[in-house]
């Protein structure tokens, strides 16, 4: 695809609990400085009598994982004597990250990796944030291949529901796997895709979780044809969207295209990625040079924006592909790591 259609492949693998689950962690980000997330559009309120308020939707905020590939990198550094660049790893080891669960967690392992973190997640307070990435015929092909059986994924979805029922996490439902329908290579895949995402969505929220489903970015498919394509997918039933998932954008451009989006949907909710946007788009979606982490993930209070929250949905550090001097996608790059910590603006 082109830049301006950007194919969006993703894939983090983290270490995952006691079982060594692979968790991943890509998508579409945009850059963002601290103080960014504020816009110069004018959205109109957007707060409903019954509807939570972000804060709501986030208690305690993101929660942080304690296995994420940079937590792991940061200790195997300090370990190695390499002082100054655990130093640097602990920039994004210390800011919390989506956890990303693929058709490597069965139903039957479910209980004991969800469990865990149901556990620590309780016990301190914040709110889990998954992102489920099996969808059939995930990425069409693309790096990052792979996902369930189209007759696997329901009852998949379902025993998701199941484990995580009562626990309000939040669900980033299948980077990707709307936007990425409007591409030649997906051809065909709506008929069968669209409902396999509507009765996800509604086993979650029927559980009491909190979901958004794939809206691409600001550069991919025009408003009208995303909330076209959104409404198909069942966000009637939803808090919301997400942007910017493994992109770069910067937050001004996906706020626009997010209050605008909302606004064609009657007010829904939306948040963005800001892991890796911290210079913006720098012309490659697949570990671009002079990439840079954004600004840490924080929840919005603002009561005149539909901006839920800012968050690190992409992990950074993970490689977006075998591109670029990048391992496969999905694979920990500390190179990679340690330069988006460098590149990152300071702080005015």
């Amino acid at each position: 695809m082109t830049s301006t259609a950007p194919s969006f492949s993703r894939v983090c693998i983290a270490a995952a609990v006691a079982a060594t689950v692979a968790l991943l962690a890509a998508g579409c980000t945009a850059p963002a400085d601290d103080g960014g997330s504020e816009s110069s559009a004018a959205p109109t309120p957007t707060t409903t009598p019954g509807i939570k308020t972000s804060a709501e939707v986030f208690p305690g905020g993101p929660f942080l994982d304690p296995r994420s590939e940079a937590m792991v990198a940061e200790q195997q550094l300090r370990e190695a004597g390499k002082t100054e660049e655990a130093k640097k790893i602990a920039q994004i080891s210390q800011q919390p990250t989506a956890i990303w669960l693929g058709e490597w967690l069965t139903a039957e392992r479910m209980p004991d990796v969800l469990g865990e973190y149901i556990a620590e997640a309780e016990e301190a307070g914040t709110t889990l944030v998954f992102v489920p990435y099996a969808i059939p015929n995930r990425d069409c092909g693309g790096l990052s291949a792979g996902g369930l059986e189209y007759d696997e994924y329901g009852p998949w979805a379902q025993a998701l529901a199941d484990q995580l029922e009562g626990t309000g996490a939040v669900m980033i439902v299948e980077p990707d796997s709307l936007a990425m329908l409007f591409s030649e290579k997906c051809a065909g895949e709506e008929t069968r895709r669209l409902p396999l995402i509507k009765g996800a969505v509604e086993a979650f929220t029927a559980a009491g979780l909190t979901s958004y489903l794939d809206a691409g970015n600001n550069n991919w498919i025009p408003e009208k044809r995303m909330a076209e394509m959104l409404t198909e997918a069942g966000v009637e039933n939803a808090r919301g969207f997400f942007t910017n998932v493994s992109n770069f954008y910067r937050v001004d451009e996906e706020r626009q295209y997010g209050e605008a989006l909302s606004a064609l949907l009657g007010g829904k909710r939306f948040v963005t990625d800001v892991s890796r946007n911290g210079n913006g788009w720098k012309g490659d979606w697949c570990n671009p040079t002079g990439a840079a982490l954004g600004q840490t993930p924080v929840v919005t209070t603002s009561e005149t924006t539909s901006l839920d929250a800012l968050l690190w949905i992409k992990h950074p550090g993970i490689s977006d592909g075998a591109c670029n001097g990048g391992p496969k996608a999905g694979v920990w790059w500390e190179e990679q790591a340690l330069d988006l910590v460098d590149n990152r603006p300071a702080k005015g």
